[in-house]
Formats: structure tokens, sequence, C-alpha cells
């Protein structure tokens, strides 16, 4: 199964996102703060999984 690294950049900005967003919103409020930190979640995923390159399949 060959998934590109776009999509795998986009499932993990997905995951961070929302796990920082869960983290925010336990008291039921949103400051401005915590969106920042949610949205650089995203943005920190996506950069740093697009990034790093594929392992190359082994010859066998």
């Amino acid at each position: 199964m060959k998934i590109s690294s776009i999509a795998k950049s986009i499932v993990a900005g997905l995951a961070a996102g929302a796990t920082a967003a869960v983290t925010a919103v336990q008291d039921n409020v949103l400051t401005t703060g915590e969106g920042v930190t949610i949205v650089l979640a995203v943005l920190g995923a996506w950069g740093i999984t697009y990034a790093v390159p594929n392992r190359p399949k082994a010859d066998g």
C-alpha cells in the first residue's frame, strides 16, 4: 500500500490539531493562545511529516 507524503501529512495534521483542541477545550473555553497552539500543532505536523522521506523498500 502506497501512501503519498501529502496524505500522510494531512492525517498527521488532523491528529495533532485534534489532540491540541481536545486539550484546549477541557475547561469549555478556547482562548486565543490555545487557538494559536492548535494552529501551530497542525502546521508543525504538516511540515515535519511532509519533509521526512518515506523509508525505501528493502530488496528481497
